[in-house]
């Protein structure tokens, strides 16, 4: 792959590994590419993920990624839970749990190294590879960390130090279980399905900062909803408030088509999740979890992201992917710089949206563009009447 360094010599004899990458579902996401490149390398071996408790539940039931997921312990600045205090005990009997695995091979992706590498190296694997800034503890094979980097880049990178190349394949498959449920959830299945094409919304973001106005949401649906497609709206906690504004917003503007438009937001599993982002025809959302989840099971999207982010976290194609980005550079309350490099770096205690800069138009063009596009590669065009009859023809797309 252009950009990527040839590869590093194999390590003999490696029957188990592990892979230390906590966080959210997006930082597994951008992590399972570099899992696949080492299962494809060293086939007989065994991988183990520790990880988080939403990346074993996103893993549960795909023994193709990962043979398991081994929740980390709260240890600060490796796996970390908000309001959970550090117990030193859980840590210790953790590490040496994995240490009687006598692992072959331990990668680390979670960073870059300060507090990770120690960590790691507790696990006594026979060699290690990961990343590594100026002031981390070195580890057998190492490439710096610069954050400015996209982390699955980042992550090829790394595992190319022990020689494995990137796979080929999905991301993310999603079983056929998570398929029948998501075409049960938006009502594609059996003879009630109206054969629209349906757009998923995701307004939320961990960072309140990304975070694109839910009006706007509300605008895009009912421009989508005007133009026949179905709209529906996931997330959970913050996000069931946002997507009721949404779903309010899109039906008082567009009354007559107020039943295209709903929200499963607060109603799903993950797995459910993975179901519905599959069967959809398009999503679109902020820089967020369910955003790289659904590109990872091969979902076009159109996404919102401030510029800096896009760098490390933002969709690298664009035949099913579109990004519109905000270059706003200071917060909008008091004036702070923003573009600090890395996560560490301080920030003002305001959470005003840093991507409101970014236009509905734009972002309604971007999603026409990507969802013209699903419906061209399938090589429908899709005419309506849009009182409520379906037409398939060849003159009708989302042009208008």
């Amino acid at each position: 792959m252009p950009g990527l360094p040839p590869l590093g010599e194999p390590f003999p004899d490696v029957r188990r590994i592990a892979v230390l990458r906590g966080g959210g579902l997006g930082d597994l996401v951008f992590a399972l590419p570099a899992i696949a490149a080492l299962r494809a390398s060293y086939p007989g071996a065994s991988v183990t993920l520790l990880g988080s408790p939403v990346h074993r539940a996103l893993l549960a039931g795909r023994p193709d990624v990962v043979d398991e997921v081994d929740v980390l312990p709260v240890v600060p600045g490796v796996g970390d839970a908000s309001g959970t205090e550090v117990d030193d005990a859980a840590t210790e009997r953790f590490v040496e749990r994995h240490r009687a695995r006598c692992y072959d091979l331990a990668v680390q992706v979670h960073g870059g190294g300060r507090n990770s590498n120690p960590f790691l190296l507790r696990l006594g694997a026979r060699h290690t590879i990961g990343t590594r800034t100026s002031d981390a503890v070195p580890l057998e094979r190492t490439i710096p960390y610069v954050y400015y980097q996209h982390e699955v880049l980042r992550a090829l990178e790394v595992v190319a130090l022990a020689g494995a190349a990137p796979a080929a394949g999905a991301v993310l498959t999603p079983t056929p279980a998570e398929l029948e449920r998501g075409a049960e959830l938006l009502g594609r299945s059996g003879p009630g399905g109206d054969g629209r094409p349906v757009v998923a919304l995701h307004p939320g973001a961990s960072d309140p900062r990304r975070r694109w106005s839910p009006d706007r949401f509300g605008h895009l649906a009912a421009r989508l909803a005007h133009h026949g497609v179905r709209v529906v709206v996931v997330g959970e906690g913050e996000d069931v408030a946002l997507a009721d504004r949404i779903v309010a917003v899109a039906r008082a503007r567009e009354p007559r088509r107020a039943s295209l438009v709903g929200s499963l937001a607060g109603q799903l599993s993950l797995s459910d999740l993975v179901g519905v982002l599959a069967s959809v025809d398009a999503f679109v959302g902020n820089d967020s979890g369910p955003r790289h989840v659904a590109e990872a099971v091969g979902t076009a999207t159109s996404s919102v992201f401030w510029f800096g982010n896009v760098i490390n976290a933002g969709a690298l194609g664009r035949t099913r992917h579109r990004v519109a980005m905000a270059f706003t550079t200071a917060c909008p309350v008091c004036g702070v710089d923003i573009t600090q490099v890395g996560w560490t770096a301080e920030r003002c205690e305001h959470d005003a949206s840093v991507v409101d800069a970014v236009t509905l138009d734009e972002v309604w063009g971007n999603t026409r563009e990507v969802l013209d596009g699903v419906l061209a590669a399938r090589g429908e065009r899709v005419g309506r009447d849009l009182d409520g009859g379906t037409q398939v023809d060849s003159s009708y797309g989302l042009h208008v």
